[in-house]
């Protein structure tokens, strides 16, 4: 990898010490051109710049919502410099993971078209990447910028304490928020031969998470915060299909990677290092 200055042997895992200062940014969508605008846009004003970015077209018709479908995401990837990748297979399995493994640079970073990452954004997510070597990703949290007037914090925040607090008592570590985290490409070479590819009804990021673990930890921290849409949560049938999703992304990995299981086979590793067998291997 491009940058490695020397790695630190994390359990089975090797990170770099530092991680390289080149990030790619993968943004999924389809038929979203307006967002997708505002997003790109927020990301050109980035205290520190990415320096690429990864559009992934999840097959765009060119008569999609409110005129914003493939002509129009063609135009503002162009115009913000992005990278423009197709990916006709439907889902956001394939999108995510076609721009994973496009990326060049030795961080993933991750939002949605929808989001709008604040200016210190990839900054922050760096600094915690570096401050933190033996992680291996950063995810944080988010607040409405639309919704409703009063509340719109509180909805938040139950929003995402809700899914990071009920999903990490079911798989036993943090999960990732695919609307913004920031995972070293070393790890994600680690997982992408055994991640899910195609599919409308799993979760992305849950479905990483659970392949990232037990051997790459994942971390929670506010200063990777961003601003997410409320558009989801206008109709009911929306919020439970992204339920839906997350019941079924646990139900096919259950039990084999439970968060019982997980414990069990972590105590049970621990108990042989101290024993003297099984002792963990650089890139074993």
């Amino acid at each position: 990898m491009p940058g490695c200055c020397g790695c630190r042997s994390v359990g089975r895992v090797p990170y770099p010490v530092n991680p390289q200062t080149g990030v790619s940014v993968v943004v999924p969508v389809r038929n979203d051109a307006f967002a997708l605008a505002r997003c790109l846009e927020a990301l050109s004003r980035q205290s520190r710049l990415p320096d690429e970015i990864i559009v992934v077209d999840n097959g765009s018709t060119d008569d999609g919502p409110d005129g914003g479908g493939a002509h129009d995401l063609r135009a503002v990837a162009a115009r913000w410099g992005a990278r423009l990748l197709h990916e006709p297979e439907p889902g956001i399995l394939a999108a995510s993971t076609t721009g994973y493994d496009a990326a060049r640079f030795s961080v993933i970073a991750r939002l949605d078209a929808d989001t709008l990452p604040p200016p210190e954004w990839i900054a922050s997510g760096l600094a915690v990447l570096s401050a933190r070597p033996e992680i291996a990703a950063v995810t944080g949290p988010a607040t409405f910028y639309d919704g409703p007037r009063h509340g719109a914090g509180v909805w938040a925040r139950a929003y995402v304490g809700a899914y990071i607090g009920s999903i990490r008592l079911a798989i036993g570590m943090t999960p990732l928020f695919g609307s913004t985290f920031f995972l070293r490409t070393t790890a994600w070479h680690a997982v992408a031969s055994v991640t899910h590819r195609w599919g409308t009804s799993l979760h992305d990021d849950l479905d990483l998470s659970i392949h990232l673990a037990p051997a790459h930890r994942v971390i929670y921290d506010r200063s990777v915060t961003v601003g997410i849409s409320f558009r989801p949560f206008v109709q009911w049938r929306s919020l439970g299909y992204r339920f839906h999703r997350g019941f079924m992304t646990l139900a096919l990995h259950w039990p084999g990677d439970s968060a019982l299981l997980r414990w069990r086979r972590r105590l049970g590793r621990r108990a042989r290092l101290l024993t003297g067998a099984g002792r963990p291997t650089l890139g074993g």
